[in-house]
């Protein structure tokens, strides 16, 4: 039994006799008497567990418990080694997704503790956190500023102005919003909000705010069905209500992979004799899609719809003429 387990059952024993003696700690531990006193001074010292001696009846007892302490549930020393490595693993992927440490702050007292934890047990918090790698690919860098008056904004429910800069026209626009939910999506995060410029709704990249101020207007709200339907009825996050639907086949290799993926909550599978994959996918605008299709190589043929399959060929037409005289 290692210490972090140790603990654990000190503070079962003591939640349900509400007094313990020495001996009964040491059976229960099945350790000395010294290694009971150490890991009682550590909850009491470290951990701030009220655990006293009663003289009186000559045993310990957790003060002023009566199933909470000031209110308050005891620390989180009832967490297993696994589950301190999971709940590690969690904070370490938050680190990595957050832009410049907005919740780190919030969070270290709570990663601290389960770093203590873990170091008294069995295990060491360092070589945990050294087997875990989080690499984004295409993390876009967010202004912090931004991000947290824009999530501010968001909970408070409060319109902002933005300066938005649009990548496909080159052009900056000034416009108000309701900022409707934050979404991390393929490594960098967006804000679906209420257009009041456009007068609808709009996925806007973070990390294309140039300006941003919060206003005194209250949002405009939409229901989260009306948010979600728009946003998530068809591939990917910028396309809209979807329109139309993609019929893709894929060889049989790379079915390997695409056929454990989900590439949208609708999509209709089939998977062919031969071994190669046909994914049915529904979609508004068509331009992350082509992006993702292009990704597959020569795996992936588009069987529908023409016009879909018109604009694919024509990428790949002006890709290969990029490499014309390239033996």
């Amino acid at each position: 039994m290692d210490r972090t387990e140790r603990f654990y059952k000190i503070q079962t024993l003591l939640r349900q006799r509400r007094s313990v003696t020495m001996r009964q700690l040491c059976e229960a531990l099945e350790v000395s008497r010294a290694t009971v006193c150490r890991d009682l001074d550590y909850l009491r010292d470290r951990l701030g567990v009220p655990v006293n001696w009663d003289s009186a009846s000559r045993s310990y007892r957790l003060e002023g418990f009566e199933g909470q302490v000031d209110g308050h549930e005891l620390p989180g020393v009832w967490f297993s080694e696994r589950e301190i490595h999971a709940l590690l693993t969690i904070i370490e992927l938050m680190s990595q997704l957050e832009p410049e440490g907005l919740l780190s702050p919030r969070i270290a007292p709570f990663r601290e503790r389960l770093e203590q934890l873990l170091e008294q047990g069995t295990g060491s918090a360092v070589e945990a956190l050294n087997r875990i790698r989080i690499i984004p690919m295409g993390q876009r860098q967010v202004s912090s500023d931004h991000f947290q008056l824009i999530a501010h904004g968001l909970l408070k429910r409060r319109r902002l102005h933005i300066a938005y800069y649009g990548r496909q026209s080159d052009v900056i626009v000034s416009r108000d919003i309701s900022p409707q939910r934050l979404v991390y999506y393929r490594d960098n995060w967006y804000l679906d909000a209420y257009c009041h410029l456009r007068e609808g709704l709009r996925s806007f990249s973070i990390d294309a705010i140039r300006l941003a101020n919060l206003l005194q207007e209250q949002c405009v709200d939409l229901n989260e069905a009306e948010v979600s339907n728009f946003f998530e009825s068809s591939y990917g996050i910028f396309n809209g209500p979807s329109r139309q639907v993609a019929r893709l086949k894929f060889s049989p290799f790379r079915a390997r992979w695409v056929a454990r993926e989900r590439w949208h909550p609708e999509q209709v599978s089939t998977v062919m004799p031969d071994g190669s994959y046909v994914l049915d996918v529904p979609y508004g605008q068509d331009w992350e899609l082509i992006q993702d299709i292009l990704k597959q190589g020569a795996d992936v043929e588009v069987l529908a719809p023409d016009g879909l399959r018109g604009k694919v060929a024509d990428a790949i037409r002006s890709m290969a003429s990029l490499y014309d005289g390239v033996s």
